[in-house]
Formats: structure tokens, sequence, C-alpha cells
């Protein structure tokens, strides 16, 4: 495995928070070739860290250990009662119009053609992510927006924004231009610290 020195963006005695780089898995997959990922290498180093989240491989930024299996619950329960709010900045294709809004529009796994997902009315689960849009240059006719996603869905903020016509940068799944990596990157977390309920809030300067 490769010598790794974590970008820790904060460290307590209950969780950490690291910046993941893109190009790198967040959780082990299947095959052997797969196994090298930001949680392998994170516990080298802490041993007692474990995975809380995930980040699709492409993406790069703020990802969440709890250290030990009591703070894994008490995280995880946080993720699912949407007490931690995720924020991503991403580079799109054309000029986002309305300047902000709301994405509503149910996800579910296209299975023949994994691992891409789907717009599906019928039997796919709601949905749902904010966006606003920060600046966009018209030479290169690219939007510069930021991104909430209420629900966790798999592919849920690269699918929406392809559905809404402006696929992200890179995003060779759902036809977004091609580039050197995927313009997607999660830059804030806003929580209360589960031990001792102050405000936490964190950030990760966009690469690009």
């Amino acid at each position: 495995m490769p010598i790794f020195d974590p970008d820790l963006v904060y460290l307590d005695e209950s969780l950490l928070v690291v910046n993941k780089p893109a190009g790198l898995l967040s959780v082990p997959g299947r095959g052997a070739e797969k196994q090298d990922c930001l949680a392998s290498r994170i516990q080298i180093l802490y041993p007692d860290a474990l995975v809380v989240h995930r980040l699709d491989m492409a993406t790069s930024g703020l990802i969440i250990f709890a250290r030990g299996p009591e703070m894994q619950k008490l995280l995880s329960q946080m993720f699912r009662d949407r007490q931690i709010k995720k924020h991503y900045v991403a580079v799109v294709s054309g000029q986002v119009e309305p300047p902000s809004g709301e994405i509503n529009l149910p996800i579910a796994a296209d299975w023949p053609n994994r691992p891409r997902h789907k717009i599906d009315t019928d039997s796919g689960k709601p949905s749902l992510t904010r966006y606003r849009l920060l600046t966009f240059d018209n030479e290169a006719d690219t939007s510069h927006i930021v991104l909430e996603p209420l629900t966790g869905r798999t592919h849920q903020l690269r699918l929406h924004m392809a559905a809404i016509g402006h696929p992200i940068l890179g995003d060779a799944l759902y036809k977004g231009r091609p580039e050197n990596r995927l313009f997607l990157h999660a830059s804030r977390l806003c929580f209360s610290d589960p031990v001792n309920n102050q405000p936490l809030t964190l950030q990760s300067d966009s690469p690009f």
C-alpha cells in the first residue's frame, strides 16, 4: 500500500474528518486490485477509525470516520436523521437557471448498465437536491454551483444535474464534458459533535 499522509481536517477522541483525493476508493471494492482505499489507509494510522459514509471514487472532499463502534452507531444515526448537512461544489456545463432551486427526481439502479443509475418515476427512491449558482463563465459556458443533497442516493448529484441538462464536467457516466477529473468536491460538513453537542462546521477548499 502506498505511503499515505492524510489531509486531516479535524481530529478528536470520537471522530476524524479527512479530505479524500479524487481517484481513491472510500472503502474496499471487489477484487484484490480494489483493496487500496481511504478507509484502509486511515486505519493503519488510526486503527479505531470506522466508516460512516462514503464518496464516489471520482469525487474529492470531506469524509467523516467514527472512532469506535459506539460512535459509528451515533454518527450513522445522525446521517439517517439528516442531522449532518453536506455541501458540495461542482462545475457543470451550461448556465444554470433559475440560479437556485430544488431537483426532486426519484432515482433507481440501472441494472443492465451498472454502475449507472437512472431517474425512475415508477420504482425510484425519493431524491432531493438543492442547488445554488455561484458564478457563470460565459466563455467556457460553465456554471460553478453549490449542491446540497437532502437525501443520500448513489450518484444523486451527478444524475440530478445531468437530468436537468447540466452534467458535471468530467462525468463520463452521465455525459459530462471530458476532463482530467470529475469536477465534484465535498466542501462542507455541518453537524453537532455527538459527545458535547457543540456545533462543528468543517470546510475544504475546492481544487478547481
